[in-house]
């Protein structure tokens, strides 16, 4: 009875073993059919080397989505820690971002001159940076909005832009800088003139239509008493993460710990800007 059933086992195993290497056969041949030409139409997205690679990404149509989550204006610093917490967790998922700059509904990741990832194509660095940031600001949106419940999915878009060197990187970090201190500028006066001296919007957009910045800031002062520069850094002039080594409480041999400076741990945190 044992030795029958040991060859009934013998013989199922060598015939699942045979079907087996039939489909490893007609798999091997199928990746290389006569349908494999289609590959040919891929576009080469390769961005070019020893260049900065940057993925800037945006809220798409974020005007309505902060009117059905009531945001507060002009600023509404939930929904700018949170931008700042899914910039983190990109950073910490793709570790050859070396900075982030964010303001508003954007931010901006930068990636390694020498990065080889993903063999530096522009469709791999665009789509894993916002649906990792996408997927993160669902995943943490109760975290900042305890009252507020999620309406509906927020959607992102992305670019990716190559740049040469050290100094067109500087520019454009320096030019979504000054995008964040005109826009918050404008902001600022426009939704104290409808909150608190009672103005349309339209009005309100009547009012500072030509305004220079200089006038922006007086009509804030003289009739509202605010300093634009005692505003919130992240208002005025948006958020910069980079990595920063971080002290650790590393065992000891015979028990207890100490502090130790590991070379090999990071985490992206919070740069002042000035």
């Amino acid at each position: 009875m044992w030795a029958a059933s040991n060859v009934k086992v013998g013989d199922c195993l060598a015939a699942a073993s045979v079907t087996l290497r039939r489909y490893l056969k007609l798999g091997a041949i199928m990746a290389k059919s006569k349908f494999e030409y289609v590959r040919d139409f891929e576009a080469d997205d390769t961005c070019l080397a020893h260049c900065w690679v940057v993925v800037r990404l945006d809220g798409r149509n974020f005007h309505r989505f902060a009117e059905k989550h009531h945001f507060a204006k002009p600023n509404d610093s939930r929904a700018l820690h949170l931008m700042t917490k899914c910039a983190q967790t990109v950073m910490e998922e793709l570790e050859d971002i070396v900075i982030a700059y964010g303001q508003s509904d954007e931010y901006s990741f930068v990636f390694k001159r020498k990065s080889n990832w993903f063999k530096r194509r522009a469709s791999k660095f665009m789509t894993h940076v916002v649906s990792q940031f996408a997927s993160s600001f669902v995943f943490y949106w109760r975290s900042y909005f305890e009252d507020q419940p999620l309406l509906y999915p927020p959607g992102f878009d992305g670019r990716v832009v190559v740049y040469p060197s050290n100094q067109t990187l500087k520019d454009y970090l320096s030019w979504r800088q000054a995008d964040c201190h005109i826009n918050n500028l404008y902001n600022t006066v426009f939704w104290a003139l409808v909150q608190q001296s009672g103005l349309t919007p339209v009005q309100a957009q009547a009012r500072l239509q030509g305004t220079l910045a200089a006038d922006k800031n007086e009509i804030l002062f003289s009739e509202f008493n605010i300093n634009y520069n005692n505003e919130p850094m992240m208002f005025r002039k948006g958020t910069v993460l980079i990595w920063q080594k971080v002290m650790l409480l590393c065992p000891r041999r015979g028990g207890g710990h100490r502090e130790s400076l590991c070379p090999s741990q990071a985490l992206p945190c919070l740069l002042p800007v000035g």
